[in-house]
């Protein structure tokens, strides 16, 4: 399928990143349906849509019948089928578990029309990984917006072995009417382009906290103003989401068997509790107030 053959998207998972990218969609003229399992969820997404339009025309960056048409574009349910029955374009955006990802995409599969395109919001694990459980490998890729998904310009698309080159190109080009920067990689690699530098810098942040050499606090400042990071690494993992960290650091870990990339002790500690960040309410930092 060709990118201008593309009018509607279905986004799977209604979370942090599943409902920013389906308010993307809607804006960008396409035809959208955003599912999740959880009605709740749904409900939550579907309030954050009013209310995120409405600011936006409260700002006068966005006309009202312009906010008007794009909510009337994005709908909400609960059944996968009724949302992908005549997507053009799916985007899995659930847990970051590998397990789950495979068990939805077989489900695709049989729920889509056949020249569908299915991409994966993953930021680490790999297309190969999920295209050998449908019968259209080649119409598999990754397509990884990043968080805030409504504000942060790059999408990295990546072509498997597997993918067509027409799949990959849909995918780029579909994320250039949404108004984003995408960058294309040639083949697989674990962690992508953004990941396999930020993991570097989030890696050595949090040797510095557990061994005492520094406060988090310090360590953020450290990185925004001597970096010129937008915000500390910290305050970053707050934003994404702590359980994501400590989910994509136990996938790596089960995939090379080397201890040192199990997550963090403190991040561990973090998981643990149910402190996973902005979402939780408190993170590393508290956001309770």
């Amino acid at each position: 399928m060709s990118a201008g053959e593309i009018n509607s998207v279905a986004v799977i998972g209604a979370g942090n990143m599943g409902h920013q990218i389906s308010l993307c969609c809607a804006l960008a003229g396409l035809e959208t349906s955003c599912t999740d399992v959880s009605e709740e969820q749904l409900q939550e997404a579907e309030a954050f849509m009013e209310k995120y339009l409405s600011g936006r025309v409260a700002k006068g960056k966005l006309l009202p019948e312009s906010a008007d048409q794009a909510a009337k574009r994005l709908r909400f349910t609960t059944s996968l089928e009724e949302a992908v029955r005549e997507a053009d374009f799916v985007i899995e955006a659930i847990t970051e578990k590998l397990d789950l990802k495979k068990d939805l995409f077989r489900k695709l599969d049989q729920l889509c029309p056949p020249q569908t395109i299915l991409a994966t919001n993953s930021s680490f694990f790999v297309s190969s990984l999920l295209a050998g459980e449908t019968n259209r490998p080649e119409l598999v890729c990754n397509m990884h917006f990043f968080n805030p998904a409504l504000v942060m310009k790059c999408v990295e698309v990546v072509k498997g072995p597997h993918t067509a080159a027409e799949t990959a190109e849909a995918a780029m080009e579909l994320a250039r009417r949404m108004g984003k920067e995408p960058v294309l990689l040639h083949k697989e690699i674990y962690g992508f382009l953004v990941n396999r530098i930020l993991r570097q810098i989030i890696d050595e942040a949090l040797f510095l906290l557990d061994t005492g050499v520094a406060s988090m606090e310090d360590i953020d400042s450290a990185v925004v103003n001597a970096l010129g990071h937008p915000m500390g690494p910290f305050t970053l993992m707050d934003l994404t989401g702590i359980d994501l960290s400590y989910h994509s650091a136990m996938e790596r870990y089960r995939e090379t068997g080397d201890p040192g990339d199990k997550p963090s002790p403190t991040v561990v500690e973090k998981y643990v509790k149910g402190e996973w960040g902005r979402k939780k309410g408190r993170g590393f930092y508290n956001y309770e107030k």
